[in-house]
């Protein structure tokens, strides 16, 4: 059996007042694929950034548990150290602060442990080809000049490099052509191969979908996962939107 490394307890938060995610549950266990899917406003950001501890966001009820221990009320960075990862629908441009540096930083927060830069180089070079990044992008500031499908190579060079537990990825695939997909498909299928990495996927759109392995699809709506099931749900959303689940609540 797997270990679970992520577990929601009848989760309600939101922002500003106002309850986004009522009464809400999830399990992903090491090395599962899961996918988040469902109407516009459903609350599918909002949980990831609940998840992962986004300060704007507040929890009500509930709890969220890492690998058997109470995480609720830890910070953002806490989380990030414990092996959680978050790629954002718009990353943010860091003036001052290189891709390499940002990277190499995070990493050796992760660990703990000074990184020989000769060791780190060898690894980002690696990485960088492997998603088809040019390698003169490695030393430029991060996200600064970049357009939106090169931001979201830089996420997925970060994801390779960082080796999350658990990494979420909010509309990954947001703003992205078909070669652009493609590429950060391949990013995200590299990570699958550590058999004990998991994924939350976050998407409205199952072009992304199409080169992965996905173990379970969850369908949110109002806040709340009203299905769960397998990969065979997708195919259901592409041919009949989110109709039939709209009453399941």
């Amino acid at each position: 059996m797997n270990n679970t490394v992520l577990k929601i307890n009848n989760l309600n938060a939101g922002a500003e007042g106002k309850t986004i995610l009522h009464d809400l549950n999830l399990q992903i266990n090491a090395g599962e694929t899961h996918v988040l899917m469902g109407p516009n406003g459903a609350g599918k950001s909002t949980l990831g950034n609940v998840i992962l501890g986004n300060p704007q966001y507040s929890v009500t009820k509930g709890s969220i548990f890492w690998e058997n221990t109470d995480i609720t009320t830890l910070r953002t960075d806490e989380r990030a150290q414990k092996g959680m990862f978050m790629s954002f629908q718009n990353p943010l441009e860091i003036p001052g602060i290189s891709i390499s540096q940002f990277i190499r930083t995070a990493l050796q927060a992760q660990s703990g442990q000074n990184i020989r830069f000769k060791e780190f180089r060898t690894r980002i070079n690696a990485a960088a080809k492997a998603l088809h990044i040019k390698p003169e992008w490695i030393n430029r500031e991060l996200n600064v000049g970049f357009s939106g499908g090169e931001r979201k190579k830089i996420e997925m060079l970060q994801l390779l490099m960082l080796q999350p537990k658990l990494a979420i990825l909010d509309e990954t695939d947001s703003g992205l052509d078909v070669d652009a997909v493609k590429t950060v498909s391949q990013g995200i299928e590299t990570f699958q191969q550590n058999s004990d990495r998991s994924l939350l996927i976050i998407t409205h759109n199952s072009k992304i979908l199409e080169y992965l392995h996905v173990d379970f699809v969850h369908i949110i709506v109002n806040g709340t996962i009203v299905k769960t099931g397998s990969a065979s749900l997708i195919e259901v959303i592409n041919e009949q939107g989110y109709e039939p689940f709209l009453d399941d609540k």
